[in-house]
């Protein structure tokens, strides 16, 4: 083989790999993926476990508040670990899940009885969860939560 043959059997096979890996498909994010890493988040809480909820939150994880501010990652962790956020009871229910491609959209709601710095709270609130898997891994990047206001 020729010197001229293998520079041009090398360099095919630079630019099909070059293809190859800029070209891939996204991971596709399972139901059952989400809804795990979910639950995982919630017993996180449930357990005041702050290894588990820093578990599965993206480094750019931000929580969108009620008042309309934003809470990010480390604050998030801080508090699940905390003494001044305490829960008696939680759970979640209605599951609606909106997958495209490594993405999902969450909606559920989230119910809870507790305190936050010593004030009493007794939540009913929709919850919107992002969740995406990047490397094989799963984690949730954005939540916004709103009271569901009684209908008058």
């Amino acid at each position: 083989m020729s010197v001229m043959r293998i520079f041009h059997l090398l360099i095919s096979l630079l630019v099909m790999g070059a293809v190859s890996s800029c070209c891939k498909k996204p991971e596709k994010l399972t139901r059952q993926e989400v809804v795990d890493i979910i639950n995982r988040f919630d017993d996180g809480w449930r357990h005041k476990d702050a290894k588990i909820v820093d578990s599965v939150l993206s480094k750019q994880y931000l929580y969108f508040t009620q008042s309309g501010h934003t809470f990010d990652r480390a604050s998030l962790i801080q508090t699940a670990a905390s003494s001044v956020y305490q829960l008696q009871t939680m759970e979640r229910q209605q599951y609606t899940i909106q997958l495209e491609e490594n993405t999902a959209v969450v909606n559920t709601v989230w119910k809870g009885k507790g305190s936050y710095h010593g004030q009493e709270f007794d939540d009913n609130q929709r919850c919107s969860i992002t969740v995406i898997k990047t490397d094989g891994a799963v984690k949730i990047l954005a939540e916004h939560c709103t009271p569901i206001k009684e209908s008058l």
